[in-house]
Parts: C-alpha cells; sequence; structure tokens
C-alpha cells in the first residue's frame, strides 16, 4: 500500500518532469497523508497541428477517490489506493480506469514493517539515484448533494519487488517517462492497451532508509522525518502487584 508520501522538488523540476511549462509555486511537502490535496497530472484537449501548447495539465485533487456513484461518503471507505490487478474490473475505479488516468508525482514514499514485539518501523523509500518518480494514479470527478464537485483521486498499487518485499507486499506503480503519454491517453488506449505498465519498479530502483516514528503523525511535517533512524521495542506495560506481594522483594529495582 501506499498510505504517505512526499514531493520535495522544486515547482521548476516538477514541472520539468511532467512536461509542463510552469507549476505555480508550492512548498516542499515532507508528509502527504490521505484527504490531503495532491497534485496529479492529466492528459489535455488535444493541440491543434503545430500548437506548442503541452499535451497535458495538472489537477489539484483530494486523495482518496470517491466513485461518482456514492450517495452517501460517510458509509463509504477512504480510497487512497486501487489494487492495479483488479482495478479496470471493479466497480470503485472502472470509470477512471478507462477515462481518468493519471500521474502523481513524488520524491518516494513512505512504508511500514510490522514485526512481533515492535511498533512498525517506517522507512522512506526514495529513488536510488534521486529525482522524481510519477505514481500511477485514478482521478473521479465526485457531485456532493449540494450540487458542488469535488476531484479525487487514488494511488495504483502493485505486488512489491524483490527491494520491497522484506518491508511491505504492495507498492506504488511507477510510470517511467517514456510511458507519461500512453498511459495518460485515455481517448485511443482503453486500460487492457495500458495493462503491462502495471508492474513492480525494476529491481534496485529503490533504496529503503529507516526513519524514525515521527513520520508516524501527519503534523510534522518538516524534513527531519525523513532522517535516518531505528525505532526501538514497545515499553514494556507494569505488572499488576498481586494483593499480599511482600515489598521487600521489590528492593532490587528500588536502589
Amino acid at each position: 500500500m501506499c498510505g504517505r508520501f512526499a514531493l520535495t522538488a522544486t515547482p521548476d523540476r516538477a514541472a520539468a518532469f511532467l512536461g509542463l511549462p510552469e507549476l505555480e509555486d508550492f512548498p516542499p511537502r515532507y508528509n502527504i497523508a490521505p484527504t490531503q490535496p495532491v497534485l496529479m497530472a492529466i492528459a489535455g484537449l488535444p493541440r491543434a497541428p503545430g500548437s506548442n501548447l503541452p499535451d497535458r495539465q495538472l489537477m489539484l485533487v483530494r486523495w482518496g477517490l470517491i466513485p461518482a456513484w456514492v450517495k452517501d461518503t460517510r458509509e463509504f471507505p477512504l480510497l487512497f489506493n486501487a489494487r492495479s490487478e483488479g482495478a479496470a474490473e471493479k466497480a470503485s475505479f472502472r470509470a477512471a480506469m478507462r477515462h481518468r488516468r493519471a500521474l502523481v508525482p513524488a520524491s518516494g514514499f513512505y512504508e511500514w514493517r510490522q514485526s512481533g514485539g515492535k511498533r512498525g518501523q517506517p522507512y522512506w523509500v526514495r529513488p536510488k539515484h534521486g529525482g522524481l518518480v510519477a505514481f500511477a494514479g485514478l482521478i473521479e470527478t465526485y457531485a456532493e448533494p449540494g450540487g458542488s464537485e469535488m476531484d479525487t483521486g487514488a494511488i495504483l498499487t502493485v505486488n512489491a519487488n524483490a527491494d520491497i518485499a522484506h518491508i511491505h507486499d504492495r507498492m506504488p506503480v511507477v510510470i517511467d517517462p517514456q510511458d507519461f503519454a500512453r498511459w495518460l491517453d485515455c481517448r485511443t488506449r482503453e486500460p487492457r492497451d495500458v495493462a503491462d505498465l502495471l508492474r513492480p519498479a525494476p529491481i534496485d530502483f529503490f533504496e529503503a532508509v529507516p526513519v524514525s516514528d515521527r513520520v508516524n503523525k501527519v503534523a510534522n511535517t518538516g524534513p527531519e522525518i525523513q532522517e535516518r533512524g531505528m525505532v526501538g521495542p514497545e515499553p514494556e506495560k507494569a505488572k499488576r502487584r498481586k494483593p499480599g506481594t511482600d515489598d521487600s522483594q521489590m528492593s532490587l529495582f528500588q536502589q
């Protein structure tokens, strides 16, 4: 799964990576969480012959996809990830897979390894050679009962590769820059035409850096959450003393 990620590149670098002329200024974001706004790029309107206008456009969407057919969002789960293996057939994602495929620019993502007796160890997973990546995303515009519309989105995931599998069994789908146009082309390419792009990242593409549990709190948004660190075991809970216990037996622990 992908429940947190970061986008810390400058707007100029992000624009160049996505093939856009420019982006409005935005601060680095080190701890992006579900329900927060995220940047997603989609295919733009068809260009006239000889036009220099970009063939894609940027959207700001709520991270957590809401299908158009949902009646009550309070009773609907938060869909911030979509399993790529069945997204083209699943009711929640079928329309978006066909009509609104997107790219999600990121500097990396966070994942947690769970082990017995310890709190989850978070990892900052970043491209080994630096730079940005583009996760495969989906967008759905949800019409609220009051009439207003809200653009929502999800990140597609796939089985983790060998670099990540020891941490978690899922990872975001990464779209290679040479495949951006094909992935975004929803006018002429159906989901089956881009299914080959829904695969794990190549081995050695990412590196996983253990970090402290400061990333667990959404309120922590500074670069320090990406500093290397380890999470210790859960503190043992104090045992209740039985009635009649001899206090002298505790003297060794009171010196």
